[in-house]
């Protein structure tokens, strides 16, 4: 029998490393010979980085500007050529106590500095992950760290954060361009939000990091004059592009100046070879710390089960809580499932035993499969 386990991250407890790792002992409690091919996967948010150590990626850390200019300690992944760059390592939200001032100040210079570091370091293409960002600057920082220039109607230097926004007459993106020197540059998000409007970054996000009524309408003109400043410069419309605002609009600040926004599922399984772990597999199991509505638009989850249906093989779910029912568990491929939730006795129970938990839980699927 050969089992895959691709679970995401278990927020909070467990990260998908470890979560395979105890998935795969609940296989083996179960079936001690069975091949179990360790797959973790992520979306491109948090977490991502992770994985791509586990695939072989190798660590490099930097010191850069933090969302509010305070050095912090981060790091990217190298793998095969490629820079794996997560926005959150310089400008996460757990960098800042959120407020309305920060929801305007914080920027993401930071996130550009960790790209300058790589392309020095030789990266031939930097993968930008993108989420969990106290930032809503759509990447106007990161391209000034990268040699941007912009300038207010007097001709003066704009400050960092997204606040400072509805300042910016012109923008030159030449040096940008020479500091990427023609390396790819790929954007990773599991959110297709657009960078302005209802479902953009201000009015979606804005308030998780801080951001009240005015402050949410301050950035979304900031954004919107920002977007407008980018196409003057000659550069994409990043106002026109599904998951531009992914991350504050730091995605937008990217295909500003080139780059392509893609699944980020879809490119850490091709990467980290869950695509060719899950064909030919007599039992996928995947998983993640909240099993619920969002994980069926573009998470990791969802993205192993369609994967797994093409190719025939049964899908089995392990959860630390499922906000599902049934119908929607079967829609989306799923025909076994539990939750660590059931076998706790409370959520702070689920989380301190979670690898336990996960490792009976997924047994138990496994039985349950089989005897399908």
């Amino acid at each position: 029998m050969r089992v895959v386990v691709a679970p995401d991250k278990f927020k909070g407890s467990l990260t998908a490393v470890e979560a395979a790792e105890a998935m795969a002992a609940g296989v083996r409690d179960v079936v001690p010979g069975a091949q179990v091919d360790r797959c973790p996967v992520a979306d491109g948010g948090e977490g991502t980085l992770d994985v791509l150590l586990a695939a072989g990626g190798r660590r490099v850390d930097a010191r850069v500007r933090g969302p509010l200019s305070d050095p912090v300690a981060a790091h990217y992944v190298v793998l095969d050529g490629r820079a794996y760059v997560e926005s959150a390592r310089a400008c996460g939200i757990e960098h800042v106590l959120p407020t309305p001032a920060t929801a305007l100040a914080a920027h993401t210079h930071g996130v550009g500095e960790l790209i300058r570091h790589a392309l020095a370091g030789g990266a031939r293409g930097i993968v930008l992950t993108v989420g969990g960002t106290a930032s809503t600057d759509g990447g106007a920082g990161m391209l000034r760290a990268l040699g941007a220039r912009l300038l207010d109607d007097r001709g003066e230097p704009v400050a960092l954060g997204g606040g400072a926004l509805r300042s910016v007459a012109t923008v030159d993106l030449d040096p940008v361009r020479r500091t990427l020197g023609g390396a790819e540059l790929r954007v990773a998000t599991d959110v297709t939000n657009p960078l302005l409007g209802p479902a953009g970054a201000a009015a979606v996000f804005g308030p998780q990091k801080g951001a009240g009524t005015r402050e949410v309408e301050l950035l979304e003109t900031g954004l919107a004059t920002w977007a407008e400043a980018l196409v003057r410069a000659g550069a994409a419309d990043p106002a026109a592009v599904p998951g531009a605002g992914a991350g504050g609009g730091v995605a937008g600040g990217a295909v500003a100046v080139g780059a392509t926004v893609e699944s980020g599922f879809d490119l850490v399984a091709a990467v980290t070879g869950a695509d060719h772990a899950i064909q030919g597999a007599d039992l996928v199991i995947t998983g993640e710390g909240s099993l619920d509505e969002q994980s069926l638009a573009g998470k990791a989850p969802a993205g192993v089960a369609a994967r797994a249906r093409l190719t025939g093989a049964p899908v089995a779910a392990v959860a630390g809580r499922i906000a599902l029912d049934d119908a929607a568990l079967s829609r989306a491929g799923i025909t076994v499932w539990r939750a660590l939730a059931d076998r706790a006795s409370s959520a702070d129970d689920a989380m301190r035993r979670a690898a336990v938990l996960l490792r009976s839980a997924t047994a138990d699927v496994v039985r349950a499969a089989q005897s399908r």
